[in-house]
């Protein structure tokens, strides 16, 4: 499995990062953790607003920091 954050950098894009991290590390599963902050590799997956969470190639929602929790569930 594979998990991109895209985002530039901001406080938001931060927090989500370290709520994946905190999510992966919860479920115990072997998971790929990838930070995205150029913005054309972002606007390939037609995100036009950021934090955005992308889960084996699959945009899963963009534009909020989702909660540790709520990762967690999505990675199961």
């Amino acid at each position: 499995m594979r998990i991109e954050v895209l985002g530039t950098g901001c406080a938001k894009c931060k927090a989500l990062y370290e709520n994946v991290k905190k999510a992966v590390e919860e479920s115990g599963k072997s998971v790929e953790v990838v930070k995205v902050e150029d913005i054309p590799s972002i606007m390939k997956y037609g995100v036009m607003s950021t934090p955005a969470l992308v889960i084996d190639g699959q945009v899963k929602f963009s534009g909020k920091v989702a909660s540790a929790g709520e990762i967690r569930e999505m990675l199961s």
